[in-house]
């Protein structure tokens, strides 16, 4: 009997074939030969089935069936790949053992796993573990296959991170859809990713500008000219920079200082992926998912770059010949063929760290060219392809060497500031072709423009020409002049520096091991971050704008909404800190799956409970999509069906991996139709300290009442709120409480008293109560109803 190969996608089973069976016939579906049959899985086949798949009542969303909890989970096909699942059950018949050649790593791992299971397939299983998909490469790996069961615990640990999103997606979607009858996803990942461009609207809403000055100076000596700024304590007043300026102009200066140094800057590490989406966001506008697709093109089409789903930055001790092989290749192109026999091939060796550091490698090494020669390439494959071979190239070219000169002018008893970076060697910085590197963040002494801190006035003049000057020598003020500044809110996110965040969210988690768990993985995995931010863009809680992205009134109404019901875990990146953490601990048999599944349980459980005390929001909280329809609708597939809450937040698209779309949808809640707000209320930022962003000083209602904080509490479209959150402070006071509008003299009341005044309320049966509002916590902000019969 023959052995049944089983690849993740079709490009990548047909390269398989054409190096272990080249004269296999072509079965359309699969490939046959003489000892293998070699077929693929097409990614997600199989995925956990949907609720009403337990039980039909499931079909209609009833607040009384949370949570659902199955004792143990159903799998389902994918109805549009149905028939290569049934292929794969066919062929497997014919074949008395398995290999698993699905992708390396833990989801690789869990399509291979639900296929196995769903197909009841007991033939024993091999793995195979490769990183690209070169001839040499794919021998390689058939030679050292190792048993399936080798790599048990990492099933464990991808089956686990499924059934947890299913568990915490479905019931938290479900839950908060029910409660505020509008279709709200929830999800581990996708949920914290909102929640970061949520808190950067907020700052940008609430940010007040402050103009300010600038006094710049131009002094000369011999044949040097040179530009200086005044040293000195922030200047508002435009007639004092004026009156400084007119002080210095043509006056007569003196060197009092000046220092220089040499400093070595070394190439960008290499891509992982995250890394190579950001780039290409920032430098070809180009999505993230669409990033992903292009290299994955590039790596099955083409073969001519490694595995791209990779978060590393390193290679290890075995690429390092494929890397030299790599450069062979790439002198005999046109397009590199100068860099690469300008190339200095005792620079990448193991010793070298920058690049080669098997410790920091785990699943996959970093995306590296391979030594196929790339055929015919279509524009946007190209500038990915160059992209990665100029990194690659980078690294055997030697450090670019800069003079870093700091020059302090004096003249009148005021003192100027000059800094000049000069070029002394571009070094590895010719392999760019005029392409500006800077956002990669990865160099060493490399810092971003738009990372620099807004009151940093000294511009850094960079040149390429000699800068020279002698303190001896007596300088000049040639011309000063006032220049007017203004301080800048917080850039919206793109999707380049929101890959970033997500890359680097749990940074500011104070618990040491969580951020160490965080470290690797940040909020999802390079795979599936660009799934998540098109997921927020399917159900219409963020919209882009150009390159910017922008978070909709529905999408601030969805984390307002969690937050409020006591579960802000499912905010935070925190959560997926604490998963990781225990996910990687079952894939090294450190700890146990099952009980980890049962923490998870409770906690959608808990999740359950909270929401269900949570007062009902306003049908008008989520606006209005921009063509006139309710947001309601967002993330809805065509049809009477919907997978927005359902199969979205369920499944890998919303909140795990991100790499399969489920195609059983989930049934549509059955809500009542909502309110359409008006335009221009749907047009209104939803944050509690929107008035702060006006042209109009906002009215102080009271100083925060949050310990230690001391900020001032305003009045917003929906709330009253701290003007100090961008430092943290999170408290606020929602207008809508337990039926009634608060006033701002009842907040003021609330913050100074504790309480209001005696009120009258109607109970959720319609029975008239009385009673008073009171801060139930200065920390927050929460409100409570404490009646008085």
């Amino acid at each position: 009997m023959k052995t049944l190969i089983i690849a993740e996608k079709p490009d990548m089973g047909r390269t398989i074939a054409a190096v272990l069976e080249p004269k296999a016939q072509n079965k359309r579906t699969y490939l046959e030969g003489e000892r293998h049959i070699i077929t693929w899985a097409i990614g997600h086949l199989v995925s956990l089935a949907e609720p009403d798949r337990y039980d039909s009542r499931y079909k209609r969303w009833n607040e009384a069936d949370l949570p659902i909890i199955p004792e143990r989970f159903k799998l389902w096909p994918n109805p549009r790949t149905n028939d290569q699942l049934k292929t794969i059950g066919e062929l497997a018949k014919r074949c008395n053992k398995l290999v698993n050649a699905c992708d390396a790593g833990r989801e690789g791992q869990l399509i291979f796993h639900l296929i196995k299971q769903y197909l009841k397939l007991s033939q024993p299983v091999d793995r195979l573990w490769i990183s690209d998909l070169t001839p040499e490469t794919i021998r390689k790996g058939f030679d050292s296959l190792r048993s399936d069961a080798d790599y048990e615990n990492l099933t464990k640990a991808a089956r686990s991170r499924s059934e947890a999103d299913w568990l915490v997606g479905m019931n938290a979607s479900r839950a908060f859809t029910i409660r505020h009858k509008t279709l709200l996803s929830v999800g581990r990942v996708q949920t914290p990713v909102l929640a970061l461009l949520y808190d950067r609207h907020k700052e940008i809403t609430a940010f007040n500008s402050e103009t300010y000055f600038v006094v710049q100076a131009t002094f000369a000596q011999s044949d040097m000219v040179y530009k200086g700024i005044w040293q000195g304590d922030r200047i508002t007043q435009q007639e004092k920079a004026e009156t400084l300026a007119a002080k210095v102009k043509g006056k007569p200066a003196r060197i009092i200082s000046y220092e220089t140094n040499e400093t070595k800057e070394y190439p960008f590490r290499l891509y992982d992926l995250t890394l190579l989406q950001r780039e290409a966001n920032g430098r070809y506008g180009y999505p993230a998912k669409k990033t992903l697709d292009i290299a994955q093109s590039l790596y099955e089409k083409h073969k001519v770059i490694t595995y791209p789903r990779t978060s590393s930055n390193y290679v290890t001790e075995e690429n390092i010949p494929v890397m030299g092989n790599v450069l062979n290749m790439l002198q005999h192109t046109q397009a590199y063929g100068q860099l690469a026999n300008g190339a200095d091939r005792s620079r990448v060796h193991k010793g070298n760290k920058a690049v080669c550091n098997p410790a920091k490698v785990e699943d996959h090494h970093a995306i590296l060219p391979t030594p196929k020669k790339p055929g015919t390439l279509s524009t946007e494959e190209q500038n990915i392809y160059d992209m990665i071979v100029r990194r690659f190239l980078s690294h055997y070219y030697p450090p670019a060497r800069y003079n870093n000169h700091e020059v302090i002018t004096e003249v009148e008893g005021e003192q100027f500031k000059t800094r000049a970076k000069e070029q002394l060697d571009p070094g590895w910085r010719v392999v760019l072709a005029g392409h500006d590197q800077q956002e990669s963040g990865k160099g060493k002494g490399k810092k971003k423009k738009d990372e620099q801190a807004e009151d940093q006035d000294d511009d850094l003049m960079e040149t390429d020409r000699p800068f020279s000057v002698n303190p001896q020598d007596p300088v000049k003020c040639k011309d000063a002049k006032a220049l007017e500044k203004a301080t800048q809110p917080p850039k919206p996110y793109t999707e380049g520096t929101l890959l970033k965040a997500m890359e680097s969210a749990g940074k500011s988690i104070e618990d040491d091991e969580l951020r160490e768990a965080m470290k690797q993985t940040g909020l999802g995995t390079p795979a599936t971050r660009a799934a998540t931010i098109e997921r927020l863009k399917q159900v219409g809680y963020i919209k882009p704008s150009g390159k910017r992205l922008d978070i909709t009134t529905k999408g601030c109404a969805a984390i307002e909404l969690i937050r409020g019901a006591g579960v802000e875990l499912l905010a935070s990146p925190e959560m997926t800190g604490r998963w990781e953490q225990r996910l990687h601990q079952i894939s090294k048999g450190e700890a146990s799956d099952e009980q980890f599944m049962q923490k998870v349980k409770q906690f959608a459980e808990m999740i359950v409970g909270k929401v269900r005390l949570q007062p009902k929001a306003e049908a008008s909280l989520f606006g209005e999509t921009d063509d006139g329809r309710s947001a309601k609708g967002r993330g809805k597939a065509s049809g009477s069906k919907s997978r927005g809450a359902g199969a979205g937040a369920g499944t890998a698209v919303a909140t795990g991996s991100g790499r399969s779309r489920s195609t059983t949808a989930a049934a549509e809640p059955k809500v009542k139709k909502e309110r359409v707000a008006t335009k221009s209320r749907a047009k209104a930022a939803p944050t509690g300290q929107q008035t702060a962003a006006s042209p109009n000083t906002p009215e102080v209602i009271a100083i925060c009442p949050r310990p230690g904080c001391g900020g001032r509490i305003v009045e917003g479209k929906r709330g009253f709120g701290c003007m100090r959150f961008k430092e943290g402070c999170s408290f606020v006071i929602w207008k809508e409480q337990y039926g009634k509008t608060v006033t701002a003299a009842m907040a003021k009341s609330l913050i100074t008293r504790g309480e209001t005044r005696k009120l009258s309320f109607k109970r959720e049966d319609g029975q008239a109560t009385s009673g008073k509002l009171v801060l139930a916590d200065p920390s927050s902000g929460k409100v409570v109803l404490q009646e008085m019969g």
